[in-house]
């Protein structure tokens, strides 16, 4: 609507309450018959009340508010308006001394009655615009059930029924105290135990979760039985904004994976962390992968001088470049090309920059890829690559060197695992030899959605119309978001005293099989329409991942999601023996780095696993694959 015909209606609705409830008082009060000795002070009295009380709306706003979406801060600024008029009205009365005098009831019937009509007007026209724009008579969009009836479940149906897309045909809620109740002439129709049978009642193929302040594992279970009832299931990401009312339909998404691992979100010392990071020079090798893009970004809100992104990919690193001149642009980076392994780029790095918290993030991860004919590599980039840049940090003075290391270096069965154990290794002894900089480790399992990891590739399955291939029926894998475990790595950094190796709570391992079946049901599909296959351990995959090893045990820290392992010492000339080995310049073969590494890591046990026979699920076909195994990696 005209904002200029608005006001006039408003003022126009005004100027009728100021006459129907100023003229209606004195009819009340003389039983509806006109009062004819009272003509004058009705006149002179109308004229005075409607000039007051439209100057006193204009002083207090109301006119300014949208007549189809009044609310209590509208009755707010009426009470005040009305509140002046009848302050004007007592003077007015209290002034006209002509016979046969003032009715003293009119002066309680008129505010009542002018209050009445104003609330009342607005409160219909608000009715018959709700009823015009959000009438379910009026969708005829997709049928959707919302789960959670508190407030978040009340703003998102408003906001739905804006949209011809969607019709919102119900509700559920776990509180029995609503079951039978309406919300905005929707039912709530049950639990969310009762979804299977509600959808299909309603005939509805959409569900969106609506719960801010439910337990994960409430969310974990709307979300399987919708998906297993063939739903499409969609939530908020930023449900605090649909608490405020700031949400809209375009941010409502598909529930990821992510959704259904049941991780509370993670809290951090902010203060303790920003004392670390304040007007620092940080420096993160690897920046462009999964961890080091997201420690970037984190660490932009802890006000370091400069954020030095130390990457060999170009595009990775340009990418991220990128990232910060759209969305932080007030940040001061330093997008370096480099290897971790040439130590003269390294050493015009630390001395130009002088770096003093380092994020050593760089390293081959990938099992399979670097058991087989790369793993020399592995040992060059994974170990060699730690050494070269913490001795360049402990040459130019750095505080702090934090290595991010995996669960795969517990007792490891594949050389990626061995090689990032022969990382931490190299960690320990630097800090015990110099007191300069203080070293820390922190190992974590699998991430959400990094590079190369088991969604991303469970994704592109999908997509081709499958199957889905998962190396073992009991495979399981501890997962975090890439934000928790990047939030973690920066807490463990600000606690840490120096040669620790952090380990973070990673829950409770996952079945990969389970969260194949629950991707599938995401998708819209069954497990008729996408098969799982399953290919057999390959060379170097452990069937359990494990956090500590045999010979370690841990203690607690101040941080619930973290834990601090006590590893067996490292031998006293380990680092002169070892760069002995890792500067051979000759070729080296799989064999001999294997057993290279066995002499380095003890708990070292290769594995080799027969990948020749191929199994699926009982009762599906026994056809072979064309699609690559997924692997699972830190």
């Amino acid at each position: 609507m005209n904002p200029r015909l608005q006001l006039s209606l408003a003022i126009l609705l005004d100027t009728l309450a100021v006459c129907i409830a100023w003229v209606g008082s004195y009819l009340i009060r003389f039983n509806f018959e006109w009062p004819a000795d009272y003509t004058e002070q009705i006149q002179l009295g109308l004229g005075l009340f409607l000039l007051t009380h439209i100057l006193a709306g204009l002083h207090f706003g109301l006119y300014r508010s949208m007549l189809a979406f009044a609310s209590l801060p509208d009755v707010k600024r009426m009470l005040k308006a009305v509140l002046v008029t009848t302050t004007v009205m007592v003077l007015f009365m209290a002034t006209y001394r002509v016979q046969p005098g003032t009715p003293r009831s009119v002066m309680l019937l008129f505010p009542l009655l002018l209050m009445l009509i104003m609330g009342g007007g607005r409160l219909a026209w608000r009715m018959w615009s709700e009823h015009r724009l959000y009438s379910p008579s009026r969708h005829s969009g997709k049928p959707v059930v919302i789960a959670g009836a508190g407030r978040g479940g009340a703003m998102l149906l408003r906001e739905l029924d804006r949209s011809p897309d969607w019709n919102v045909v119900a509700l559920v809620d776990d509180d029995p105290a609503k079951h039978g109740l309406e919300m905005f002439g929707r039912p709530v129709a049950g639990s969310i135990n009762d979804l299977p049978d509600i959808l299909q009642a309603f005939e509805a193929h959409h569900v969106i979760l609506a719960m801010p302040s439910a337990a994960r594992d409430s969310l974990q279970r709307a979300t399987t039985l919708a998906a297993a009832s063939g739903a499409h299931v969609f939530t908020v990401p930023s449900l605090e904004d649909l608490m405020t009312g700031r949400v809209g339909i375009q941010s409502m998404r598909p529930v990821a994976i992510e959704d259904l691992l049941g991780r509370e979100p993670v809290s951090i010392d902010t203060p303790h962390v920003q004392k670390m990071l304040a007007s620092k020079t940080v420096l993160v090798t690897g920046a462009g992968g999964s961890i080091g893009s997201e420690l970037c970004r984190q660490l932009r809100r802890f006000s370091p001088e400069q954020i030095i992104l130390y990457e060999l990919g170009e595009f990775a690193l340009y990418t991220l470049e990128q990232w910060f001149a759209t969305h932080s642009p007030e940040t001061r980076i330093i997008p370096l090309a480099g290897d971790v392994k040439d130590d003269r780029r390294l050493e015009e790095v630390f001395s130009r920059y002088r770096p003093q918290v380092i994020f050593h993030a760089a390293a081959y991860k990938h099992v399979p890829l670097m058991e087989v004919d790369n793993a020399w590599q592995a040992v060059r980039n994974n170990v060699l690559g730690t050494l070269r840049v913490a001795q360049a940090a402990q040459e130019f003075g750095a505080e702090r060197f934090i290595l991010i290391s995996t669960d795969k270096a517990v007792n490891p069965t594949n050389v990626m695992g061995a090689t990032k154990r022969l990382a931490e290794m190299v960690c320990e002894a630097l800090y015990r030899e110099s007191g300069s900089t203080q070293f820390e480790m922190v190992r974590f399992g699998n991430v959400l959605g990094s590079n190369g990891s088991v969604i991303p590739k469970f994704q592109e399955q999908i997509a081709r119309g499958g199957p889905l291939t998962v190396t073992h029926p009991e495979i399981t894998r501890y997962f975090m978001s890439i934000p928790e475990a990047a939030q973690l790595v920066l807490q463990a950094a600000a606690m840490g005293e120096g040669g620790e190796i952090f380990v973070l709570d990673m829950g409770e391992p996952v079945r990969i099989i389970d969260m194949a079946r629950n991707m599938i049901r995401l998708c819209g599909y069954t497990e008729d329409d996408i098969r799982i296959e399953f290919t057999g351990l390959r060379p170097g995959e452990k069937l359990y991942e494990e956090l500590l090893a045999d010979s370690e045990s841990t203690r607690q820290t101040p941080h619930p999601k973290l834990r601090i392992a006590q590893s067996r010492p490292v031998d006293h000339n380990f680092l002169n023996k070892l760069a002995l080995w890792l500067n051979q310049t000759i070729p080296v073969s799989d064999e001999e780095t294997r057993a290279g590494l066995i002499t380095w890591v003890p708990e070292y046990t290769p594995a080799m696993h027969d990948i020749s026979t191929k199994t699926t699920p009982k009762g599906l076909p026994q056809e072979p694959s064309k699609a690559a195994p997924t692997e699972l990696q830190s």
